[in-house]
């Protein structure tokens, strides 16, 4: 089964991609190319405190699945 993501909500769309951000940064923290800051900076960057903690329980997710916390 496949998903046309065009055709989801602009919040959903969102959603998919702070996931994307916070795999990408903590992909960049393991390889040491980002310090933890960086997160802090990009997490303080989201208005929305919904968005923002889904980005920091993707940020928990990705370090659990990288081996970095």
């Amino acid at each position: 089964m496949s998903i046309n993501l065009s055709t989801l909500p602009a919040k959903d769309k969102n959603k998919i991609e702070l996931d994307k951000q916070a795999s990408f940064l903590v992909w960049k923290l393991r390889e040491a190319k980002a310090s933890p800051e960086e997160i802090t900076r990009s997490a303080d960057k989201i208005q929305d405190p919904d968005e923002r903690s889904m980005f920091l329980e993707s940020i928990a997710k990705y370090k659990r699945i990288m081996g970095l916390g």
